[in-house]
């Protein structure tokens, strides 16, 4: 087993998960199975009780894990599917170290970091190494490990100390350190600053790691004379200094590397038996870096959301609807709107951003309400599926999303005024969203409906545009994040009025996919498709939402669907074509 450690310094954020996905995405075009492991150094056990504002959004995985949107980006890239233990946090590390203690099997030894929590540790990560992560479920032949926060955080040091006592464990040919590191170009001077990046490996160097890659970001092109600079001060041969400039996409990233020779380093280093043309390998990834720039059409698209101040909640939505713009030959253009911007009383408090908020809504071809939690803005989403269901504009709802298009449409067509969800309002008289108890009271981490569940279609609705989007199939697994569902004795009443429940659990007790009759695209999904999404196989759902947005009526999205989709392991080549 090969071990490639991503770190980084100066600031967090600096975009190793990016650089992460990309090495995996070239080892993998090499005919390497590649896993890739995130390191979190915070003390709670999982990302999932995180508020969107502390590190964006939960990703979701097949079997529950609640993690860092990090594994978002390495399944994405790498289309693989990692595990809850992928992604490594210091409250695991602990919880697992104390429970050992609690047993008695550390025999009465004074338990401290150094060696228990370290062997954790590395013991950890050798085992998880060795999971397979791709349908041919074959033992990955390399790791790939990103060590989250910054070097010199007090809270990562006993990872560090992992990893400086792992490369001599599993042997120096088999463990490689590429160091990420920012390089400031101050607008006063116009000048790129090294001054950082030595500090920062100097630091590095001092907790016993010696990185053997320096990853440099920057805003533009390193000039050569402060990349041999960097060289010069930080110990490193100037080939292995590597500039990942800002691009216009991250697509990009994966050429910029190899063109400098990354992949021909890393088979050098750690003797891997490979040999290729990586001209031929990414001329495929190239077209889609290309296509994503080339094209000039736009369709717009408003996200109606609580978390809109920070684009990171929604990546894994931002993804599906770029990559589903992307399949129709156009470029996503993304208004996100504040929900509680749009409702009566935001007309009072400001009615500058009550009228913005509502100009974006009015001059989008397509609306979607993601996933969230907690009451506030809910009526402004409730506002926004009833403006798109009277105005047909194409909806999609996902989880919460298709909740309050179902309240929307039990109290404006049905007459239940009072319909809402016991989420939000418990003595309701009309509860058409209730609490369906699948989880365990009580806490909140780990207790919601997780992870890859399957929706069977009703067999009488063969009519159905979401069927026919996943390729007409009988049954679908796609990934859940959720506590309330729709109330299944209204079900009936709702379906007589046109709601339409196309999709339902295997117990048909859970509703999990709604159709609006009569309506050129009203779509709600309770699981979340967009974690399932990839560059070149976008979620159906957003993809039929980005056609429909587009102009196709129901009978054009199937037809394309059909003619650009067919097989939905299609090659890039054929799309950029």
């Amino acid at each position: 087993m090969k071990y490639i450690l991503v770190s980084g310094g100066v600031i967090s954020g600096v975009g190793k998960g990016i650089i992460t996905s990309s090495i995996g995405l070239l080892l993998k075009y090499c005919g390497l199975e590649v896993t890739a492991i995130k390191i979190d150094p915070y003390l709670n056990i999982d990302a999932g009780t995180f508020s969107p504002y502390e590190h964006g959004e939960v990703f979701v995985l097949n079997d529950g894990g609640e993690v860092d949107l990090d594994l978002g980006n390495y399944e994405r890239f790498l289309d693989v599917q990692l595990h809850r233990d992928n992604n490594i946090t210091t409250g695991k590390i602990y919880k697992q170290v104390i429970e050992r203690e609690r047993r008695g099997d550390y025999l009465g030894k004074t338990v401290q970091v150094v060696p228990h929590i370290t062997d954790a540790i590395q013991q950890w990560i050798e085992r998880i190494a060795l999971n397979p992560v791709s349908e041919a479920q074959k033992t990955p032949d390399i790791c790939i490990i990103e060590l989250g926060g910054t070097i010199g955080d007090i809270e990562g040091m006993p990872f560090v100390e992992s990893f400086r006592q792992f490369q001599f464990k599993v042997g120096l040919q088999n463990f490689c350190n590429i160091h990420v590191t920012l390089v400031p170009q101050p607008n006063s001077t116009g000048e790129q600053k090294t001054k950082p990046t030595q500090n920062s490996i100097r630091q590095l160097r001092g907790l016993g790691l010696s990185p053997d890659i320096v990853m440099c970001r920057s805003q533009q092109p390193l000039a050569e004379s402060v990349k041999n600079k960097i060289s010069n001060f930080c110990h490193v041969p100037p080939e292995q200094v590597i500039c990942v400039h800002d691009c216009s996409s991250i697509y990009h990233v994966p050429a910029l590397i190899a063109d400098q020779n990354l992949v021909g380093y890393l088979c050098n280093r750690l003797q891997l038996p490979i040999s290729v043309n990586m001209d031929d390998v990414l001329l495929d990834w190239r077209n889609l870096a290309l296509s994503y720039d080339r094209f000039d059409d736009q369709v717009t698209i408003a996200l109606v959301g609580k978390y809109t101040m920070l684009k990171d909640s929604y990546i894994s939505v931002f993804k599906a609807l770029k990559h589903a713009a992307f399949a129709c030959g156009r470029q996503a253009n993304i208004f996100c709107v504040e929900a509680d911007h749009l409702e009566p009383e935001m007309k009072i408090e400001d009615p500058v951003k009550y009228h913005k908020a509502w100009e974006q809504l009015c001059q989008c071809s397509g609306v979607l309400v993601p996933g969230g939690f907690g009451k506030r803005g809910i009526e402004g989403k409730i506002l926004a599926a009833e403006w798109a269901r009277v105005n047909r504009k194409p909806y999609l709802g996902v989880c919460l999303g298709l909740q309050v298009a179902v309240i929307e449409f039990s109290r404006n067509v049905i007459g239940w005024k009072d319909a809402h969800s016991t989420e939000f309002e418990p003595a309701t008289t009309n509860p058409v969203i209730i609490d369906m108890p699948e989880h365990n009271p009580g806490d909140l981490g780990g207790t919601m409906r997780l992870g890859s569940r399957t929706t069977i279609f009703k067999t009488d609705c063969e009519t159905s545009i979401l069927r026919k989007l996943y390729d007409d199939k009988e049954k679908v697994s796609e990934r859940h994040r959720h506590r309330y569902e729709v109330n299944p004795t209204v079900v009936s009443q709702l379906e007589e009025k046109g709601m339409i429940f196309v999709g339902h659990d295997e117990e048909k007790q859970r509703m999990e996919i709604m159709e609006l009759r009569d309506h050129p695209y009203f779509v709600g999904a309770q699981f979340h498709p967009e974690y399932l999404t990839r560059p070149l196989k976008p979620s159906p759902p957003y993809f039929g939402l980005v056609l429909a947005a587009c102009g196709s009526t129901p009978n054009k999205i199937l037809s394309s669907h059909a003619r650009v989709w067919k097989n939905r392991g299609w090659r890039m080549s054929q799309t950029a074509a």
